[in-house]
Parts: C-alpha cells; structure tokens; sequence
C-alpha cells in the first residue's frame, strides 16, 4: 500500500543523491544534507497531520449521513402540516 512516508523518502532521497553527486565542499553538502532532513521531519508531519483531519472529516461525515437517514422525513412533514393546517383555520 501506497503511503506518504514512502513518497517522501523517495524525494527526499534524490535530493540528497543529487548533493553527494553534484556539491563538492563537504561543509555545503553538510549544511544541505541537514535541511533536507528537516524538510522530510516536517512534511512528514504536516502529511500525518492532513491525514488524520481527513480521516476525522470521513469519519464525521458518515456518521451525518447515518444520522440523516435515521430521520422521519414523513413523520416530520405530517407535522409540519398539521402546524400550516392549525395557522390557516385562524
């Protein structure tokens, strides 16, 4: 199965690929190397973190359609009726 973490691991990867291969000076590769890393910490959360709201949202979401459809549409409109019928005889 497909996650984020994979993703990023594999972009992140090239990047540093990209470092080793083309950054010659060991302190500017360093210093890269290390925002990379950040870089992949942070998205790593800010994905988890856009997931798990997702997965609430979903969660929340059916449970409104459940609960809508538990409703007594045609008791709530014999109801509503009766409450017009009540208004127009007066």
């Amino acid at each position: 199965m497909f996650t984020a973490d994979q993703f990023i691991d594999t972009v992140q990867g090239g990047k540093k690929q990209f470092v080793k291969t083309f950054v010659q000076n060991e302190a500017a590769a360093a210093a890269m190397n290390s925002f990379i890393e950040a870089q992949a910490d942070y998205t790593k959360k800010a994905a988890k973190v856009g997931m798990d709201t997702f997965t609430v949202l979903a969660s929340e979401s059916v449970k409104a359609a459940q609960n809508a459809s538990k409703f007594d549409y045609s008791k709530f409109g014999e109801g509503i009726m009766k409450a017009y019928t009540a208004n127009t005889k007066k």
